[in-house]
């Protein structure tokens, strides 16, 4: 008589399973979110959580690209490092208010996403990539040769300025606050997109592109319009990091941050939501701590060779991901989120 009870609990488990994922993610979001807004009242220097929240955006932006529409950019600091000097262009020269100044950014990192991903889009796989790196390229050379720019020395001087007019931003407290709520809203419109039809509908041309046009959809369309909203959150992202800091320069616009961006997102794991933020948290505390790390290392083990590490920056970032990519490949939370799924079978 128990027989039958069997195949209707086998039925309901992945629905148990798949709710019960849902509400520990919702949870891990609320611990997070709870940890940002109380870290500066715990000591925590805001302008340097906000640069790793910028990077973090960043590197959710460039995420929704690859991991979820299978895409490849190795051009993404042109929208970040464009839309950077664009607001700061905007708030120095032109006196706009910091709010006006984002949106100019995020406008400018859409426009050259458009013009970038309408020429890119027409080719595949490294091809791709190669069309990204080299369009990014020329903006770099642009960004040194023009003179608004400031060339080799950056925009230094960009003020922060009063929000809607009413609201002084030079406290880092009350900008620390801004920004993360920008930050905020900018996750939950990617967690948004991941979860609806057009986010599905980008999963599926990752999975099998042939399926999906043979579906009746206009692939070349939803990958434009994906690549466009990746290249707008990162030009968000470079806006918020020029007003930050008050200063943009041409590191910003380099090939190097497209490669520093991958590095993020594959560390921290590729396809995952969490993932990019955790990455850009290790890799960005990594180039401004690692020095000290060596220090403190330095002192407690006796080992003087341990203050050199500040100085290997790139060979230490570099063997991360060598290991990354040998031991985990999935990345931090894709391990971490794998190993959860295992023990909830």
């Amino acid at each position: 008589m128990s027989a039958p009870s069997t195949p209707s609990t086998v039925a309901i488990k992945p629905d148990q399973a798949k709710e019960r994922r849902g509400v520990q993610k919702k949870l891990l979001y609320g611990l997070l979110l709870a940890a940002l807004i109380v870290a500066p009242l715990v000591g925590a220097y805001p302008v340097f959580v906000l640069k790793v929240l910028c990077f973090a955006l960043f590197a959710c932006a460039f995420n929704l690209l690859i991991g979820y529409t299978g895409l490849l950019s190795f051009g993404h600091a042109a929208f970040f490092g464009g839309a950077g000097y664009a607001a700061g262009q905007a708030m120095k020269v032109l006196g706009v208010t910091p709010e006006i100044g984002l949106i100019l950014g995020t406008a400018t990192g859409a426009l050259i996403g458009y013009v970038v991903g309408a020429l890119a889009i027409r080719r595949q796989g490294i091809y791709f990539s190669m069309i990204t790196l080299a369009l990014a390229q020329m903006l770099f050379f642009i960004c040194l040769q023009v003179p608004f720019t400031g060339g080799e020395d950056g925009l230094q001087g960009i003020p922060r300025g009063k929000l809607f007019g009413l609201i002084s931003l030079s406290n880092d407290m009350t900008l620390y606050y801004v920004a993360l709520a920008i930050i905020v809203a900018a996750f939950a419109l990617i967690v948004r997109t991941v979860h609806s039809p057009f986010g599905q509908i980008l999963k599926a041309i990752k999975e099998n592109e042939p399926r999906t046009i043979s579906l009746g959809y206009d692939v070349d369309r939803f990958k434009l319009m994906a690549f466009v909203l990746s290249a707008a959150l990162s030009g968000l992202a470079g806006s918020i990091k020029a007003l930050v800091l008050g200063f943009e320069t041409l590191t910003d616009v380099h090939w190097s941050m497209s490669g520093s961006v991958i590095l993020m997102t594959l560390v921290g794991g590729l396809g995952t939501l969490s993932g990019p933020i955790v990455g850009a948290f290790v890799v960005v505390a990594l180039e401004n701590k690692l020095g000290d790390i060596g220090s403190f290392l330095a002192s407690v083990t006796g080992i003087g060779w341990f203050n050199v590490l500040g100085e290997s920056v790139t060979m230490v970032t570099g063997a991360i991901f060598v290991i990354c990519v040998l031991t985990f490949r999935r990345g931090i939370m894709g391990e971490l989120q794998a190993l959860f799924s295992r023990k909830s079978e």
